[in-house]
């Protein structure tokens, strides 16, 4: 985290604040303003909007809603939770007991996320998104496994390996949502917001794949039988990429 000090005359009120370089990077950045009648500020800095006018006071609705939305962005453009993800539905298939591991994954990440924020466990990122990309891996090889008429534990209790590796990926949520910076009486908020934000943008994504895999008996044509097992093979070798990049990274 970055301080410094602003002198501004004649008050804040109607003035521009930008931040030059934040254009050119994949950064956001939240903005508060504590002036002294209370009138608490926070506005959210984007590389497409580095700059914003202040002098208007937000509400709690507001900042929720910037973390909800930070949230909603963070598993969206998170390719490695979205391919764990993608990898458990493609392994499990019907929706009942996609939708028992889903809720394990999400009460799992949910729960190392608090941990993680408050302060009562720390962990260095470099291997948490080490073991994320190996969590990858192992559901890609299991995928294969289950094809080849091997159903191991994962086949058999996917809701349990979702378990395990969910108290991980949370670990890699807690540290994007530490890294944004917010004041310690605001975790509450930031962190039930930054959860629910995450979430929708998790079910959304399941939601598209289920509608994606109806798609070829609404349109009455076979999808090729080798497709899992090809996808499959895919997400693990993108993921033993990231695992190794990341290995070497430490």
């Amino acid at each position: 985290m970055v301080r410094g000090l602003l002198r501004c005359e004649g008050g804040i009120a109607g003035k521009t604040l930008a931040i030059d370089g934040l254009d050119s990077t994949i950064t956001d950045v939240i903005v508060r303003v504590h002036p002294r009648n209370g009138q608490l500020e926070s506005h959210l800095l984007k590389p497409t909007a580095p700059s914003v006018t202040l002098g208007a006071a937000t509400s709690t609705w507001d900042r929720s809603r910037t973390y909800v939305r930070l949230g909603i962005e963070h598993i969206l453009l998170g390719v490695d939770h979205l391919l764990f993800v993608l990898g458990l539905v493609i392994l499990i298939g019907s929706a009942r007991p996609l939708l028992w591991t889903i809720t394990a994954f999400t009460i799992a990440h949910s729960l190392t996320l608090a941990a993680a924020t408050f302060g009562w466990i720390s962990v260095s990122p470099p291997p948490v998104e080490a073991v994320i990309a190996l969590s990858i891996v192992f559901v890609a090889s299991e995928i294969v496994q289950s094809r080849r008429g091997r159903p191991s534990l994962s086949a058999r209790k996917p809701w349990l390996v979702a378990f395990a590796f969910g108290l991980l990926h949370g670990f890699g949520f807690a540290g994007a949502l530490s890294e944004i910076g917010f004041p310690a009486q605001q975790i509450p908020l930031a962190l039930l917001c930054f959860n629910l934000g995450v979430e929708a943008g998790q079910l959304a994504f399941v939601a598209a794949l289920l509608l994606l895999g109806r798609l070829p008996a609404l349109l009455r044509i076979e999808a090729p039988r080798g497709w899992p097992t090809a996808a499959a093979y895919g997400i693990g070798a993108l993921a033993s990429y990231w695992l190794i990049e990341r290995l070497l990274a430490f």
